[in-house]
C-alpha cells in the first residue's frame, strides 16, 4: 500500500466509478481520470489518440491490440487501464528510434519481407514480434511461430511474418 491507501500498481480512485491514473506511454507521462472499466485499448485509442493499436475481436483472440506493458506483451483489449498505475506502455507509434523517417528494425523487416496482407493486424504483430525478440523466443522458425501464435495472420501471410521476426532478431531488433 502507498500513502493514499491504494495498492501499488493501481490508480487512486476519487470516487467509486473513476480513478486518476499516471502512466507513461511511448516515453511520455500522462495523468488521466478514467472510468474504472476502461480498457488499455480504449485509453490508447480514445483518450490518447493513438490509433495504431487496433480493436479487433475485443476478446483477446486476434492479437490486433497487442502492446508492451513494462516490456511484456499484453492484449490491450483485456487489460484494465486502472491496473497500470506507474507502468510504461509501448505502442507501435513508440517503436521508432527517434528520427521521423527512421523505422524500428522489425518494422523495416516487415516491409522487406512483404509481411502484410490487409495490414489491419500488423501493429499487433509487430509489437508481439518485438516482445518475442526481447524474450529470446527466436531460436527457430518453429519457435517464432509458436510464440507468435496469437498474432500470426490468419489471412495466409504467416510465413512472411515469421521471416520478418527472424530477420529483425538476426539484426538485433529489440
Amino acid at each position: 500500500m502507498d500513502e493514499t491507501g491504494a495498492s501499488v500498481g493501481q490508480a487512486v480512485a476519487p470516487d467509486g466509478h473513476s480513478s486518476t491514473l499516471s502512466v507513461t506511454v511511448n516515453g511520455r507521462r500522462h495523468q488521466v481520470t478514467i472510468d474504472n472499466r476502461t480498457s488499455l485499448l480504449d485509453l490508447l485509442r480514445e483518450r490518447l489518440a493513438l490509433p495504431g493499436t487496433k480493436k479487433g475481436c475485443d476478446a483477446g483472440a486476434c492479437g490486433a491490440c497487442t502492446v508492451l506493458v513494462d516490456g511484456r506483451r499484453v492484449n490491450a483489449c483485456l487489460t484494465l487501464a486502472v491496473r497500470l498505475e506507474g507502468a510504461e506502455v509501448t505502442t507501435v507509434e513508440g517503436l521508432a528510434p527517434g528520427e521521423e523517417d527512421e523505422l524500428h528494425p522489425l518494422q523495416q523487416a516487415f516491409i522487406e519481407q512483404d509481411a502484410f496482407q490487409c495490414g489491419y493486424c500488423t501493429p499487433g504483430q509487430i509489437m508481439s514480434g518485438v516482445g518475442c525478440i526481447r524474450e529470446g523466443h527466436t531460436g527457430s522458425r518453429e519457435e517464432i511461430r509458436e510464440w507468435m501464435s496469437g498474432n500470426i495472420c490468419r489471412c495466409g501471410c504467416y510465413v512472411k511474418i515469421v521471416n520478418a521476426v527472424a530477420q529483425a532478431a538476426r539484426r538485433g531488433g529489440s
